[in-house]
Formats: C-alpha cells, structure tokens, sequence
C-alpha cells in the first residue's frame, strides 16, 4: 500500500491519544489544525490501519468503535456507566492460548472486552446513596 500524508496524519493521532478514541474524536483533534479533512477520510483511513494491523479497532456493541494504538495482546475492560476503554493484561491466559496452537489452532484474532462498571462509576453511585 502507498504512503499517504493524511493516514499518517491519523496513525499519529491514535497515537497521541493515549485514550481509545471514536473516529469522531479523531475527527475533531485533526479538524482544528487540518480544517479541509474529511469524516470520511478519518473513517476509511482508521479501517486501512487496522487491516494493516498497524492499530487495533474495538468493536464496541452498544455504541461507536474504538481504536487503540497498541497492537499487542492485551484485553479491554469497558464501563457500561461512562464508556471508558481500559487495557488490561491477563496474563493467565496465555497457558490456554499455548495449548490451543499446541492442539493445532492457528489464532489469527483474538479479542477479549469486559463490559461492566468501572470503579470512577462504581464510587459515584455509592456515594449518591
């Protein structure tokens, strides 16, 4: 795939996020210093990154999909309350990961999100009641 200026451009937001962010969000931090980007750019680019696997996208059921400039294995936990995105490491399973290319499965794929409550959110109710 040739090089373009503007998945460059992108690619370097993801990464200075450090958030996992909606294409939306993306959108609006490249918008203020490139007024002439389009939505649509900032779409078709972020999917041309992660079919490359040069970000990962997290599809998110109940609302917009992430992105996360990390690509290594490691998990997401997401808060039902107020929608952060948190990496989380999980290193018992990689015994199972081990046995399963053991048995012969070649993992391709693997994406793990926890949907729950995230402690910020679990406080706040507490301490309304």
């Amino acid at each position: 795939m040739k090089y373009s200026k503007q998945r460059e451009m992108i690619f370097r937001a993801v990464q200075s996020m450090k958030t996992h962010p909606t294409a939306d969000e993306i959108y609006t931090v490249l918008r203020a210093k490139h007024p002439n980007i389009s939505l649509g750019t900032v779409y078709r680019n972020l999917n041309v990154l992660s079919e490359m696997g040069k970000i990962k996208k997290i599809r998110i059921s109940s609302g917009s999909d992430r992105f996360d400039f990390r690509v290594d294995d490691h998990y997401h936990m997401i808060c039902q309350a107020c929608g952060e995105v948190i990496d989380i490491e999980i290193p018992e399973l990689d015994p199972v990961l081990k046995r399963l290319e053991s048995e012969g499965f070649d993992i391709t794929e693997l994406n793990l999100n926890l949907r729950g409550i995230c402690n910020k959110c679990r406080r706040k109710k507490e301490e309304a009641i």
